[in-house]
């Protein structure tokens, strides 16, 4: 979110499928994102910038698509960034590496951000690459990459304002790397107890972004406890009514799957569609 508050409504987010934080930044509606992951493609229809990208599945593959955002931004004299969310594994990916190759030859208005909380589902980063720092990668492409604290929101915010505004002058593209480390398991499928150490992942809380920043607050006599306590009732309050609208949004029937797969439906999946109709109509 500390790179979502640095950009302007003419940027472009091209987000990974972990950045909620920064679609709901962007304006997009949490019901909205609950569609998504209930698998209503209304989900795609957010309440963000118009021309912001959707969710990115593939790891790595809204690379390339950033790159081509900032080739059109440029070519089109748009004052406009391309703001691509990243995790560590997809710097491991070919996608990575030619979207930046790419940026550094045309100097393009992108900013590439690496969330790197050190595993790739249960893959250490030093398994991934030799790479001292994911930020020096950057280099080969012929840019400036940063590693900052992923775990300082200020920090964050500050590189970010700096490379937006960068790229915005038209001297190129950056990348930023924030580093922090990924506290609970990769999915509701994963045991990360069997490949870490539970001493270990403990160790890192004390890191953990939310409690610096309060703990910062509180120090500078900014928040206190019925700030906290207001700003948890206040969330609490807001999932639970964008739960209902979600709850009470209105199925979609079956066949409308095929709507947005081809222009002309092909004959096999035409036969499938019919099938479905016939069935819903018995």
């Amino acid at each position: 979110m500390g790179v979502a508050s640095a950009m302007r409504q003419e940027d472009v987010l091209l987000p990974s499928y972990r950045d909620n934080g920064a679609l709901l930044w962007r304006g997009v509606k949490m019901e909205e994102i609950l569609l998504y992951w209930g698998g209503d493609e209304r989900g795609n229809l957010s309440s963000g910038p118009p021309h912001d990208f959707p969710f990115c599945i593939p790891v790595g593959s809204q690379a390339p698509h950033a790159a081509g955002v900032a080739y059109a931004l440029k070519f089109r004299k748009q004052q406009g960034v391309a703001v691509c969310l990243l995790g560590d594994g997809a710097t491991s990916k070919g996608d990575m590496y030619e979207a930046m190759n790419f940026a550094g030859v045309h100097r393009l208005p992108v900013v590439f951000v690496v969330n790197n909380n050190q595993w790739a589902i249960s893959v250490p980063l030093k398994l991934q690459t030799a790479a001292q720092t994911l930020a020096q990668k950057a280099i080969a492409a012929g840019f400036y990459g940063e590693q900052v604290d992923g775990n300082d929101i200020v920090a964050v915010r500050e590189a970010a304002n700096e490379a937006i505004d960068h790229a915005r002058r038209g001297c190129g593209p950056r990348l930023i790397e924030a580093l922090t480390y990924r506290l609970g398991d990769h999915t509701t499928a994963d045991d990360a107890a069997r490949y870490r150490l539970p001493q270990d992942v403990q160790m890192r809380w004390k890191e953990e972004p939310i409690a610096r920043l309060r703990a910062y607050l509180v120090s500078q006599k900014a928040w206190g406890k019925a700030e906290e306590e207001e700003l948890s009732s206040h969330c609490q309050r807001e999932i639970d009514a964008a739960v209902e609208r979600y709850l009470a949004t209105s199925s979609r029937a079956p066949e409308t799957m095929f709507e947005h797969l081809y222009k002309d439906l092909p004959a096999v999946y035409a036969a499938q569609r019919e099938e479905l109709e016939g069935l819903a109509n018995a």
